[in-house]
């Protein structure tokens, strides 16, 4: 998986993902809830300033699970190639 991969580059396998493993679909669903809420108090200068921390981790939450959404993509990928 290169730095320049989106979602969209991976939608059909995500969403066959999604459909078939419900452990991916709930990490999935988690990462997208996380992404809305970070942007959301990061654009709200008040509740910004004074959630920095809840912030960070909400971020370090993201990243884990992107990290492992993307895990179970590639392994979906090798298992189709084999």
């Amino acid at each position: 998986m290169t730095m320049t991969d989106t979602w969209q580059d991976h939608s059909d396998i995500i969403d066959e993902l999604k459909q078939k493993d419900t452990h991916f679909a709930s990490i999935f669903d988690e990462h997208t809830t996380l992404d809305r809420q970070i942007n959301k108090l990061e654009n709200d200068v008040v509740k910004h300033a004074s959630r920095d921390e809840e912030i960070e981790q909400m971020k370090r939450r993201k990243l884990q699970l992107k990290d492992e959404i993307y895990k179970t993509i590639d392994k979906n990928k090798a298992q189709s190639r084999a």
